[in-house]
């Protein structure tokens, strides 16, 4: 049966059994990192026998044992529950993968190329070839990861390479859309799931396979829209969707530009057009720009996909949404310049015998995660120019330290602001928003602080005897 394209609705599902002859498909997550670690706890807590596989002996070990490699709300008491509860299993063998599984998904890395702006594949590559030469039975395989356009259809040809074809393996495409720091919610309670199939059994796997996330959301009264359609389809959503909110990002930011010019502010510009129902107020909150393991990754690779495949004058405005982002991060080193009294230079400024205190290391709050985080290229960008700085991050320190090992780090907020002539708050954690700006103003050797993040009160730290800049906001 071939599925008609496109569809909001699922179509018609017939009776599957799964082909371990389980009551319900085994799922196997091939990559254990933040998105098949995630997923494959979540979908444990939902009901199935759900095994995790990693070439990574230490990552494994530590997830056997319960422990979460990596930092995301409410994770850890889910880990530990289905562990004890015989749900969940973790390990290296693909060969037991195989024999465990009806349906396989793919959670690795797809990192941005070490030649150019492309995606790496090899480690999709060389997951799915390691699986496929184990299979026995018919299975479904799953990607997840984000990558270019057309890979579904370059995995079928890997599959048909590496196992026998009366076996029947077909492929899907299903992307990941997880926000670190909501995670768990995203997985258990998502706001739409979307699968590319060619088969009817393909789509009654995959429906079988989250079965357990519809009959959540129908005990809860909610709706989980489904949209069934082609490969190409499914592969571009989430590129496309980081495209428009790395875009809506950077507009933003391009407007905060304007203000610092015109002397306008940006939060109340955000506000106004945010209420707009066309537009929204979500994601237009100016900053030091977006970071993390996707956006700028997938931005670029995204570019890159286009051109190859001869429309890339399409996007050809994502390599300003880039500019724009990386343009931020520069703005706070003039901002620091001025406060300091340093002239900035053809070459930047001099912020030598200056202490600066950073406040977050972590692209956003409630996360780990450093992966091209903006408040650690600020603080290299400050040390750079001179400055004596001190980083705290209330969860990301030991990531940050591996990533920009030549920079200081404290334990707490109060170790890095002590002495500072300078505050930048470049992670928007609550510890940041929340603090008491006379109590750290006994600790400064001068009251000058960046708001890199735009998350504090201006007027509550001016009143406190600071000097306050914010990102495209008058002076307080």
């Amino acid at each position: 049966m071939t599925i008609p394209y496109p569809t909001t609705q699922p179509v018609p599902f017939g009776t599957v059994s799964p082909p371990s002859g389980a009551a319900r498909p085994r799922l196997t997550f091939l990559g254990t990192g933040y998105l098949g670690a995630t997923y494959a706890i979540c979908f444990a807590e939902l009901g199935y026998e759900v095994m995790g596989v990693d070439v990574d002996a230490d990552k494994i070990a530590s997830l056997s044992a319960g422990e979460v490699p990596f930092h995301e709300p409410g994770l850890d008491e889910l880990l530990r529950r289905n562990l004890a509860s015989g749900r969940l299993r973790f390990s290296t063998s693909y060969q037991e993968a195989a024999g465990f599984g009806d349906v396989h998904f793919i959670c690795v890395g797809t990192p941005q190329r070490a030649d150019g702006m492309g995606a790496d594949l090899s480690y999709v590559e060389n997951s799915v070839t390691s699986l496929a030469q184990h299979l026995n039975r018919k299975a479904l395989i799953v990607g997840k990861s984000t990558v270019p356009v057309g890979t579904a259809e370059w995995i079928e040809q890997l599959v048909g390479k590496h196992t026998e074809t009366d076996l029947g393996i077909e492929v899907a495409w299903s992307p990941e859309f997880l926000q670190e720091g909501f995670a768990v919610e995203d997985v258990l309670r998502p706001n739409r799931i979307v699968v590319g199939v060619k088969s009817e059994w393909a789509n009654n796997m995959l429906y079988s396979a989250h079965k357990g996330v519809f009959d959540l959301a129908a005990t809860e009264d909610r709706e989980v829209p489904l949209v069934v359609t082609d490969f190409a389809t499914a592969e571009l959503v989430k590129v496309a969707a980081n495209a428009f909110l790395a875009t809506k990002i950077s507009f933003i930011n391009a407007m905060a530009e304007v203000c610092e010019v015109a002397g306008g502010d940006v939060t109340q510009l955000a506000r106004a057009i945010g209420y707009d129902p066309r537009i929204g107020n979500r994601f237009l909150q100016a900053g030091v720009g977006f970071g993390g393991g996707c956006l700028p990754k997938d931005i670029r690779a995204f570019q890159a996909r286009a051109q190859e495949l001869g429309a890339g004058e399409a996007l050809r405005f994502l390599h300003e949404v880039d500019l724009i982002n990386t343009r931020r991060r520069n703005r706070v080193l003039q901002l620091a310049a001025d406060l300091l009294g340093r002239r900035y230079g053809p070459a930047g400024p001099d912020l030598s015998g200056t202490r600066i205190a950073v406040l977050g290391a972590t692209f956003k709050p409630n996360s780990d995660d450093v992966r091209d985080a903006p408040s650690l290229a600020v603080a290299a960008l400050l040390r750079k120019a001179g400055a004596d700085v001190r980083v705290y991050d209330p969860e990301g320190i030991d990531n940050a330290r591996k990533a920009q090992p030549e920079l200081t780090y404290e334990a707490s907020m109060a170790d890095a602001a002590r002495n500072a002539d300078l505050i930048c708050v470049l992670t928007e954690w609550a510890d940041f928003r929340n603090a008491d700006p006379v109590a750290l103003g006994e600790l400064v050797a001068g009251r000058r602080v960046i708001d890199g993040r735009n998350c504090l009160d201006p007027h509550l730290w001016a009143q406190a005897g600071w000097e306050y800049r914010g990102m495209g906001r008058p002076q307080a």
